[in-house]
């Protein structure tokens, strides 16, 4: 019987999410949706004005990107939990990247900014379109935890001068740290005293109050302090006028012919924001016995980074910080981002001159507490314990991003990544294999050496699938072993069982050797390969030479095998 097309309608809600669970959705969540919704908009006001400056913006475009992007991408997630909004390591890869771009034109730049965006919705969509969610896959999470240590250091290396009260500069970390140590004799000890205390006043909340959102007392406090006081005249600087009102609507204005590097950058860019937005989804759907759809995802951050570039926002994505403040104040659904979007409305509409003395500097400190979370020792000391290999790699993420910056960091730890795992493929262990005790079953004799081995008979494991570019080394190390053995070879009994793959190369590599070791009169027998396997070798003639491939055979059935033929001839 055939399948039945779903309807239109059932299609439709597949697509916009909010359609199947707002008509069933329970009063009793409402209370903990609007707190969950106040507190994620307190929390992301600040962090979001931080992260603005990061991408050379005005502050005021990161709360339009928590506004309008946290509204639209309610409408299409599957996630319960996900908050939406500008995070550190894709802003400082916008003002990083952009600033070469823009030279210095703040129109070029807002142009650029807006190109990245809408290049970022077009991506996701098509990654929606053909079903490539998959390839978040290709960033380990080796790579991840050295990515997101460099984009720490290099993050706080840009707040520094701020914390200083003094002039950065410097293209890469290095430059810029050693910009700051040669500009420290002009450092302003108000602004870094300023700076210190609210750095310890957040630190004190996380450890007192954590999980709260802290950083919108710190900000208050702040503003009231510069207000009542004449301290602004010591040098301390302040955000100054944020317009009030809601974002217009306005198209993007960007000259395509002028522009170059957009797309690299906004690949970057949705390559970080989708690892971020599904790791963040996955943890929280994991916790709270749910569902999400790693393929909606990509539409509904396609839908929130349209919705930005035409409301003066730039590139959004889900942030691990602000979804874990969602999710510990309780929200239930994406409800509780269309409460904080309705939030930081009225605060546009009402209480946008109340920010006018919000000192800059607490927006650095607000950074570098925010972004310090990332450097995660514990877990480079376990990577280092478990795979020296992989550490390797985490490694060449921190070199990379503070070296070269966080776009290029990125792909060379992706590049270096794959290197490494093609290193350790093309050399694959070949190993001896004996009997355990008295059962039928056998192990490496290297990792066991009270195995027994069965005279005559060399038993070979190839612990790797057999490719073009291994197959050679594959039949040095067999070629090595039969050399080494004591006695004479009556038999070779290769194990296929790890091989998940052979192509033609390594097939036609298994052939040869088949055949050099029947014109020694040695019997070659293959036993445990998968279907793909024996099908590729079939159709290369190994059959023809060592007689029939079959799944059933074991090694001891080889061994038993043998024993009889020869039982027969004696």
């Amino acid at each position: 019987m055939p399948l039945q097309t779903p309807p239109i309608s059932s299609r439709i809600k597949s697509f916009i999410p909010i359609l199947q669970w707002m008509p069933a959705y329970s009063v009793n969540f409402l209370k903990w949706d609007v707190v969950a919704g106040i507190t994620l908009a307190s929390f992301v006001l600040p962090e979001s004005m931080a992260y603005a400056t990061l991408a050379g913006v005005p502050a005021y475009y990161g709360i339009y990107c928590c506004l309008v992007g946290g509204l639209f991408f309610a409408l299409f997630t599957s996630s319960k939990h996900v908050a939406i909004g500008p995070t550190s390591a894709i802003s400082l890869m916008i003002g990083s990247t952009v600033a070469a771009m823009a030279a210095g034109d703040t129109h070029k730049w807002l142009s650029i900014v807006s190109l990245v965006t809408l290049s970022c919705a077009a991506i996701y969509f098509i990654a929606f379109l053909f079903r490539l969610s998959s390839l978040v896959n290709f960033i380990s999470d080796s790579i991840l935890l050295g990515f997101k240590a460099g984009a720490a250091l290099s993050i706080i290396s840009t707040q520094l001068p701020k914390l200083f009260g003094i002039e950065g500069g410097g293209g890469d970390f290095f430059s810029r740290i050693w910009n700051m140590v040669q500009h420290l004799p002009q450092t302003n000890i108000y602004v870094l005293g300023f700076g210190l205390l609210s750095l310890f006043l957040l630190l004190l909340g996380d450890r007192l109050f954590p999980g709260k959102p802290i950083s919108i007392i710190v900000v208050i406090l702040s503003i009231i302090v510069l207000s009542v006081t004449g301290w602004s005249q010591l040098g301390i600087r302040i955000t100054g006028a944020i317009p009030g009102g809601l974002p217009s609507v306005q198209l993007p204005s960007f000259n395509l012919q002028e522009i170059n590097g957009v797309l690299e950058l906004a690949f970057a860019c949705c390559l970080m924001g989708y690892i971020e937005s599904i790791s963040a989804a996955k943890t929280f759907a994991s916790k709270n016995g749910y569902d999400i759809d790693p393929r909606q995802e990509l539409f509904s951050l396609s839908m929130a980074n349209i919705a930005a570039t035409f409301f003066s926002a730039y590139v959004v994505s889900g942030g691990l910080s602000q979804s874990t403040v969602n999710e510990k104040s309780g929200a239930k659904t994406p409800m509780s981002l269309i409460v904080c979007s309705f939030t930081l409305c009225i605060l546009l509409l009402c209480f946008t001159g109340l920010l006018h003395n919000l000192p800059e500097v607490i927006l650095a400190v607000i950074v570098v507490h925010a972004v310090a979370g990332l450097i995660r020792i514990k877990e480079l000391k376990r990577m280092y314990y478990l795979s020296k290999l992989e550490f390797g790699v985490a490694l060449i993420a921190v070199i990379g991003v503070l070296t070269f910056g966080i776009l290029k960091g990125v792909m060379i730890a992706v590049v270096g990544s794959l290197v490494f795992l093609i290193i350790r493929i093309s050399r694959p262990h070949v190993a001896v294999l004996g009997r355990i005790g008295n059962t039928d079953i056998f192990s490496d004799i290297e990792r066991h050496p009270d195995n027994t081995t069965i005279p005559g008979i060399l038993i070979l494991r190839i612990e790797a699938s057999i490719l073009y570019f291994n197959a050679e080394h594959i039949q040095d190390r067999i070629k090595e072993i039969m050399e080494q053995y004591p006695g004479e070879i009556r038999m070779v009994i290769l194990d296929l069982s790890p091989s998940f793959y052979v192509d033609v190369s390594g097939s036609s590599m298994l052939l040869q050797l088949s055949e050099k070791l029947k014109l020694k009169g040695i019997p070659l027998k293959i036993v445990e390969a998968l279907s793909t396997v024996r099908d590729i070798l079939r159709k290369q003639g190994m059959e023809e030479v060592i007689g029939k491939i079959s799944r059933k055979v074991s090694i001891q059935d080889a061994i038993e095998a043998f024993n009889q033929s020869n039982k027969s001839l004696d």
